[in-house]
């Protein structure tokens, strides 16, 4: 089998102090975390969207990423070539899991039959390097965004027969995902949405979207799919106005058509920000309101509002995400997977590593600083001061059902003296904190 990234070999750990980009810093896969290893707390994956099918285009700039299998003029073998690239890559950087999109792996036929055809092609070519190599499958998709048919939505265009094609191509994609031991199943809907409510029956929209789903996990149970369905929050772009704006939507969504029991989320730290949130808001909802099922591991430029899909490098983003993921009892079935793409001005193959490096060792950074945290309970500790009124005697009398307004009127006229006497949020105490954390964790 061909090679084509000879000029490098197996990524391996050598420690904080090593001057080698190509080796990691802090991420060693079996060095024990808590109760487990790092590559079972962290299940790194790998986007074979970003990975192996982008090319460095932006709304304002065309390619400027050419790799090997790119230069293979046949759709198909192309596809193939494309597959080894990836599993090599996979091997070389230690990596546990991938995740695609059904258009990622297999191109487009001129009918439904011949697509899948192609697909079931490459997906055997897939199932052999899978087992070659030791990785498996984090999740599958269905592509319902990027061609024509697909301008006004899939499960939420106006035009039935769109409808009725996107339901196709996820039946495909469930039963791909399944046949290659997929943990999880993504329902990204990024045209699932409007642009002007001038011409939208939002309402019929949403009962759409809704009926599309309660069918996906209607044939997920007909063939047998055992994998966490998952919804990925995002708030714009390219649509305007997204059903599935953040994860307080999803849940609300969820909660109206009676779907709560089949779905969790696939949060993505860069759509958190788009949202006006920060990452550690939408895992700390969706743990909360036990929706956290899997991460895309990304970042986004602050000073850029629209979806940028850097690799993770803020040591304080990842921290508290792990800090999360640590409390929810760890992600699996979910895991981490790497949304991200190297900047256009980074065209070599070796930063396609280094990009995935800093990645690796920020998440394992952040994991090692969390863990210390939940350990030493600094941050529950100083929640549980702060709220231990409402383990007191009026406290428990607001838990109780058979508490009124009455009741607590009584309670301030007899107890409660004016001014009521707070105790600050130390904010900046605990920011300092982390820093400390943060800055002495080796």
């Amino acid at each position: 089998m061909k090679e084509y990234f000879p000029e490098i070999g197996k990524i391996e750990y050598e420690g904080r102090r090593s001057e080698e980009p190509l080796s990691f810093k802090h991420y060693n896969p079996e060095e024990t975390v808590g109760s487990s290893s790092m590559s079972d707390q962290l299940r790194f994956s790998v986007a074979y969207w970003h990975s192996f099918t982008a090319r460095g285009a932006d709304p304002f700039g065309a390619k400027t990423i050419t790799r090997p299998w790119d230069e293979i003029d046949d759709p198909m073998n192309r596809a193939r070539a494309r597959a080894e690239a990836a599993f090599e890559f996979m091997g070389k950087m230690g990596l546990d899991y991938f995740c695609f999109h059904d258009r990622d792996v297999a191109p487009p036929g001129e009918t439904l039959a011949e697509t899948n055809e192609n697909l079931d092609e490459i997906v055997s070519l897939i199932e052999k390097l899978m087992e070659e190599y030791d990785v498996e499958l984090l999740w599958g998709t269905a592509n319902l965004f990027e061609h024509p048919r697909y301008t006004h939505g899939a499960a939420t265009s106006p035009n039935a027969e769109v409808f009725a094609y996107a339901s196709a191509q996820v039946k495909k994609a469930l039963e791909v995902t399944k046949r290659l031991g997929g943990s999880n199943y993504v329902f990204w809907g990024g045209r699932e949405g409007y642009k002007t409510l001038l011409n939208t029956d939002l309402g019929l929209e949403q009962d759409n979207l809704a009926r599309f789903l309660a069918m996906a996990v209607d044939h997920a149970k007909k063939i047998g799919f055992e994998g966490q369905l998952l919804i990925e929050p995002k708030p714009m772009e390219p649509t305007k106005h997204q059903y599935d704006f953040d994860v307080e939507h999803v849940a609300a969504f969820l909660r109206k058509y009676d779907l709560e029991d089949h779905f969790k989320a696939n949060i993505e730290a860069n759509h958190a920000t788009l949202a006006g949130h920060d990452f550690h808001h939408e895992l700390a909802y969706a743990r909360e309101n036990d929706l956290l099922g899997s991460v895309d591991a990304n970042q986004g430029d602050l000073l850029l509002g629209w979806d940028t899909d850097q690799f993770p490098t803020d040591v304080y983003g990842t921290t508290l995400a792990a800090y999360e993921i640590l409390k929810n009892g760890g992600l699996a079935p979910g895991g981490l997977n790497f949304d991200a793409k190297v900047r256009r001005e980074s065209f070599e193959a070796q930063d396609l590593f280094l990009g995935h490096i800093v990645g690796m060792d920020s998440f394992a950074f952040g994991l090692k600083v969390a863990q210390r945290l939940k350990e030493d309970g600094v941050l529950e500790e100083f929640a549980r001061e702060r709220y231990s009124s409402f383990r007191g005697e009026i406290g428990e009398k607001i838990k109780d059902p058979d508490t009124d307004f009455e009741v607590l009127e009584e309670h301030v006229r007899e107890k409660v003296s004016e001014p009521i006497e707070l105790e600050s949020g130390r904010q900046e105490k605990l920011k300092g904190l982390l820093n400390s954390y943060i800055t002495t964790t080796g």
